[in-house]
């Protein structure tokens, strides 16, 4: 494929963490050969036998996975999805980008790194679990950070600074404009109502649900009638 270059292989200077002879290395379904793999902490690379191969950038790689899953593919292998696209489908998507101008679709690609011995799969996922590490993706790293405005502690130990206010229930009253305190007052109202409907049978207030409520608890004046609970099954 017109993708395919010769570049020397990472070295140790790149930080080659793992490399791995006899892989097969497979593009969305179509195979590029055998070849080896390296996972360096600079790029993902992968050399045929006549030096022809391709490097993969960290930053570009949305997922890397072992897959096992025979159904899916008939060796298990290494899996890595790329925000990118190669060869012949470089060029075919961007025919359909000017055709879609307005549709805003990310390209992916699909490699498949396929070892002879799949006993090394494990150290291949470790090393580029590694590797990818060092490459956090900026967006994320923008996402920590704090909008707000900071609270300085040594600034307001030392006596600079402003020192936020706090206010007891009785001052915060006094702190209230005459509209603020109408609310409240209102809001107050609403909650003590809704509380005494919850012991009112029926909806209907009487006076003797109001004796029968004392201190927030309701007492049952009403004597017990036998057998009115007889038909009642109670587990033990």
């Amino acid at each position: 494929m017109s993708f395919l270059k010769s570049f020397p292989p990472p070295g140790s200077a790149e930080g080659l963490r793992q490399q791995q002879p006899e892989t097969e290395a497979v593009l969305n379904g179509k195979g590029l050969g055998t070849g080896t793999l390296y996972i360096a902490e600079s790029r993902l690379s992968w050399l045929d036998g006549s030096g022809l191969g391709f490097s993969l950038e960290y930053p570009t790689i949305s997922l890397h996975a072992v897959s096992r899953d025979l159904n899916a593919y008939p060796r298990e292998h290494l899996y890595v999805m790329v925000n990118a696209k190669f060869g012949e489908e470089s060029k075919e998507s961007v025919a359909e980008e000017e055709e879609d101008s307005d549709d805003e679709v990310e390209p992916i690609a699909e490699f498949r790194f396929v070892p002879s011995d799949k006993s090394a799969l494990e150290a291949m996922f470790t090393a580029m679990c590694e590797c990818q590490a060092l490459h956090p993706d900026p967006e994320d790293e923008d996402s920590d950070d704090y909008d707000g405005e900071e609270y300085d502690v040594e600034a307001h130990e030392q006596g600079q600074g402003d020192i936020p206010t706090f206010y007891t229930y009785e001052e915060g009253l006094s702190h209230l404009t005459a509209e603020g305190q109408a609310t409240l007052e209102r809001l107050e109202g609403m909650l003590s109502q809704s509380v005494s409907s919850q012991y009112n049978m029926a909806g209907v207030r009487t006076e003797d649900s109001i004796r029968d409520y004392e201190d927030g608890m309701e007492v049952d004046t009403t004597p017990t009638v036998a057998g009115q609970f007889e038909d009642a099954d109670v587990d033990h």
